[in-house]
């Protein structure tokens, strides 16, 4: 609200003149709680994906998948037991008082957040700091690298295999193989295997670092299997590069919230790179 009160460009964008009042910031509220109530971010995506200047662009044959750490709108000030006892003892005073957690373990079976009961307690790796998180999942055509499918999961170790399934599954009913590119974080055995079962073939990165890899010769007997496009998912929008931060933090509690905003940024940013994607294609 602030930004229309002097940005013209903003102004523009949403239709009300120089001279016009701003609208109170409770419009915005009601109106997400609307599209969320609607699930329109659900519809929007697949709309988009099936207008003709898109769908051109879009392969069918060849995908890629990757997950994303999201981090909650939660402090882990806010992580306290599920039963009510051991509550650290606070230093100072105020609504948001520093609180000593030295020496206690906490775990999503034990503790949650009460500003975000959703958000689980998540490191991306041995020494990576703990954080209240949810797990955003894309996946990509591999021609144009657009985004056709998003999913939002709860944060744990498992999350990103189930999701690449229940993505790929739709897009594997076809008479003839596809086939579907992932880093080693999807190298597991029943992973392949299901894969396979669809009729989709893994480009799975092999993980051998100190355990057997799930990808045999089927795989990389291919002279496909051994470039690099195949052999990591493509990154690219909604923040899939962990490095962008406004993909991976959203200012909204609960995770269908979450998931909404998230399949949002999927489809804005097909709708970015759509220009130039139609400028090269003349």
């Amino acid at each position: 609200m602030e930004q229309l009160e002097y940005d013209l460009l903003f102004r523009w964008f949403v239709g009300i003149g120089v001279d016009d009042a701003a609208w109170d910031h409770s419009v915005f509220s009601k109106n997400r709680d609307r599209l969320l109530e609607g699930d329109i971010s659900a519809k929007f995506l697949p709309a988009l994906l099936a207008q003709p200047k898109m769908k051109k662009l879009l392969s069918s044959d060849h995908f890629s998948v990757d997950g994303t750490l999201i981090e909650a709108w939660a402090s882990m000030k806010s992580v306290k037991p599920k039963d009510g006892s051991g509550e650290p003892p606070a230093q100072g005073g105020g609504r948001n008082a520093e609180a000593d957690f030295h020496g206690q373990r906490r775990s999503n079976d034990t503790h949650a957040s009460t500003t975000d009961p959703d958000a689980r307690l998540f490191r991306k790796g041995k020494g990576k700091e703990t954080k209240l998180c949810f797990i955003g999942h894309g996946l990509m055509e591999n021609r144009h690298s657009l985004l056709v499918d998003t999913c939002l999961t709860l944060a744990d170790g498992h999350a990103e295999r189930v999701a690449a399934l229940l993505m790929i599954e739709p897009r594997a009913d076809r008479p003839t193989a596809i086939a579907l590119g992932a880093d080693t974080a999807y190298d597991a055995e029943d992973v392949v295997n299901e894969l396979r079962s669809m009729n989709v073939t893994p480009r799975i990165a092999q993980n051998t670092s100190g355990r057997s890899s799930a990808i045999d010769e089927r795989t990389t007997r291919h002279g496909g299997y051994r470039q690099p496009a195949h052999l990591q998912a493509h990154r690219g929008g909604i923040g899939l590069d962990q490095d962008d931060r406004r993909a991976r933090e959203d200012e909204l509690p609960g995770r269908d919230r979450v998931a909404w905003a998230f399949t949002f940024a999927a489809a804005a940013y097909n709708l970015v790179r759509l220009p130039t994607l139609i400028a090269e294609a003349g």
